[in-house]
C-alpha cells in the first residue's frame, strides 16, 4: 500500500524546499531508497514542468569502490559529475543506509583521496544549484534510535513534514542578535568556551538545504575561540563511531582531542590538513520535534536545545576564511535531561538550559 506522506514529502522538496520553476532540471540522488520516493520526486518535478534526471547509488558498492580508489580514477570520476552538477539547476539527495558503518574499514587515505576531488562537485552544488539533502527512514536508522521501525517511520514523517515557514520569524529574529554579537560564551558540563562571531553573517536554515531542518548558524573568528568544550552526542565520521568528544582550543584550535577508545583516530582525522583543527560553524539547533540523538547528523544537529560546533570547512555564506576537506559538525545537548548549560551573547543569558529566553525567540522553544 502506498503511504500517503511520501507524497506530501516530494511535494514539500519540489514546492518549497527547491521552489522548482517549469524548465528547471533537477538532479534525483539516490542512496539506498525505496522506488516509492524516486517516483514520487518524478512524477512531482514533471508537475511542475521541470526536468527530473536520476543517479542511484548503492553503499555497498560505493565501500568497495573507496577501497581500490585511485587518484586517477577519482579524478575522471569528479570530471564526469562536476560537468553533470553544472547542467543542474537543483540537486536534492535522499539518502537511505541498511549499515551506517558501511564504509568503517575504508582506508582513511582513500577516503581523502575520493574527498580531494569530489569536493569541487560538492562545491558546486553547495554553491550554485538550489540543493535539499535527506534521510530516508530504514530499519537501521530505527535501530539506531532505539525505535521500532513504525515508531521511527512516524517520526521522521513528522519532523520532516514540519512547517518550517511559521518558524521564520523567530529564526530571523534569532539571526539578527547573532550578528549583533561580538563574545558568545558557552557553559555546560565539562565546558567553558569563549570566542567571537562578529562580523560574520549568520544563516537561517528552515526547510530549505536539510530535511529535517531547524537551525541559524554563523561562524567563530577563526583564531578567537579557546577553553574547552566536551560533547555529549555521540556522532559518525568516515564510517567511524566516536562518544564524549572533548577539545581543547587555543587561539582557535584545537590543541588537544579525545574520544574513550579513540584518541588515535580522531586527531588523525584533525590532522587532515590544517584547517581541520580550526572550526568552520557555529550553529544553534531549534527543530523541538527531534529531542534524542541518533548518529545521523542531518537529525542530530537540529535538537531541540543543542548547538554544535564544527571542526573543518566553513561555509562561504557564513566565512571565517577556514578551508578544509572535513566538516565534522559535533553536537552539545544544553536541556536539563542532558546536564544544562547557558550560552551567553556580550554577557547576556540568550538560552539557558536548552530554553531560549528572548521573547523575539519563544517559538523556537516548541
Amino acid at each position: 500500500m502506498h503511504d500517503a506522506r511520501i507524497d506530501l514529502l516530494a511535494r514539500q522538496l519540489i514546492r518549497y524546499s527547491t521552489s522548482l520553476k517549469k524548465g528547471e532540471k533537477v538532479l534525483i540522488d539516490l542512496y539506498d531508497v525505496p522506488d516509492s520516493i524516486g517516483l514520487a520526486l518524478i512524477r512531482e518535478t514533471r508537475a511542475k514542468g521541470a526536468f527530473p534526471f536520476l543517479r542511484i547509488h548503492s553503499s555497498r558498492l560505493t565501500r568497495e569502490m573507496l577501497q581500490g580508489a585511485e587518484d586517477t580514477q577519482y579524478q575522471i570520476l569528479a570530471k564526469h559529475w562536476l560537468a553533470e552538477m553544472k547542467d543542474m539547476d537543483a540537486y536534492i539527495a535522499v539518502r537511505g543506509s541498511h549499515n551506517i558503518a558501511e564504509s568503517s574499514d575504508v582506508p582513511a587515505t582513500n577516503m581523502k583521496l575520493a574527498m580531494k576531488h569530489l569536493r569541487a562537485v560538492i562545491d558546486h552544488r553547495v554553491k550554485k544549484t538550489k540543493w535539499c539533502v535527506l534521510r530516508w527512514p530504514t530499519p537501521s536508522m530505527a535501530q539506531q534510535a532505539g525505535m521500532s521501525t513504525e515508531a521511527f517511520e512516524d517520526f521522521y514523517f513528522k519532523v520532516c513534514l514540519v512547517d518550517y515557514k511559521s518558524l521564520l520569524p523567530a529564526a530571523n529574529a534569532l539571526k539578527k542578535l547573532m550578528e549583533a554579537t561580538d563574545e558568545v560564551h558557552i557553559t555546560g558540563p565539562g565546558t567553558d568556551l569563549k570566542f567571537s562571531i562578529k562580523g560574520i553573517p549568520a544563516i537561517v536554515c528552515a526547510g530549505t538545504a536539510n530535511i529535517p531542518d531547524g537551525e541559524v548558524f554563523t561562524a567563530p573568528v577563526k583564531d578567537s575561540v579557546n577553553g574547552v568544550i566536551s560533547y555529549n552526542a555521540p556522532t559518525i565520521y568516515q564510517g567511524i563511531p566516536f562518544d564524549s568528544i572533548k577539545l581543547t582550543f587555543e587561539k582557535g584550535k584545537v590543541v588537544k582531542a579525545e574520544s574513550p577508545g579513540k584518541n588515535k583516530e580522531i586527531n588523525k582525522i584533525l590532522d587532515s590538513d590544517p584547517g581541520a583543527r580550526y572550526i568552520g560553524e557555529f550553529a544553534l539547533g531549534y527543530n523541538a520535534a527531534i529531542k534524542h540523538p541518533m548518529r545521523d547528523i542531518l537529525f542530530d544537529e537540529k535538537i531541540g536545545g543543542s548547538f554544535h560546533f564544527t571542526p573543518g570547512q566553513a561555509y562561504e555564506e557564513a566565512d571565517n576564511g577556514n578551508r578544509s576537506q572535513v566538516h565534522w559538525d559535533m553536537v552539545n545537548i544544553q536541556r536539563k535531561d542532558y546536564g544544562g548549560g547557558e550560552i551567553r551573547f556580550d554577557g547576556k543569558v540568550i538560552r539557558k538550559d536548552g530554553v531560549f529566553l528572548p521573547k523575539a525567540l519563544a517559538k523556537l522553544n516548541g
